[in-house]
């Protein structure tokens, strides 16, 4: 769901694990710029202490976006457990689960087993800034 376009919200992917957050909602705008005027922050990613969070709010918006103007239908989501393990953004479509974690600094990277064991089948990619390119089919 958006409201006027200018932001939208991930549900939590959850199928009944007792450690899974089911509640808790992320939101995110389709325009990073709003979202930087709304923080009075414009300076360049060296100088920024919330890089993490506008490299993920810009991925899962463009993906979002192309996804959207292709014909493309696919479930989104994120998932979080009380553990705090984390994927950032899953799309569901055909039958699969494909999680993907976005990191400006891949060094931070570590890919949450439980969620592989739970959802078997599913996958859990990096996106970061050297292979963003094939994630956004640019």
């Amino acid at each position: 769901m958006n409201f006027s376009f200018i932001i939208f919200r991930l549900k939590p992917y959850s199928r009944n694990l007792r450690n899974e957050l089911k509640k808790l909602r992320k939101i995110y705008f389709f325009d990073t710029g709003i979202r930087n005027a709304l923080i009075n922050n414009f300076n360049p990613f060296n100088l920024r202490q919330d890089i993490g969070g506008l490299w993920e709010n810009f991925m899962i918006s463009e993906r979002i976006k192309f996804n959207n103007n292709h014909g493309v239908t696919k479930n989104n989501y994120f998932w979080r457990t009380h553990e705090k393990q984390e994927i950032d953004y899953i799309e569901e479509g055909q039958g699969k689960l494909k999680g993907f974690e976005f990191k400006w600094n891949q060094k931070t990277f570590r890919k949450p087993h439980i969620f592989l064991d739970t959802y078997h089948g599913s996958t859990i990619e990096l996106i970061d800034k050297d292979n963003f390119i094939k994630f956004l089919n640019l």
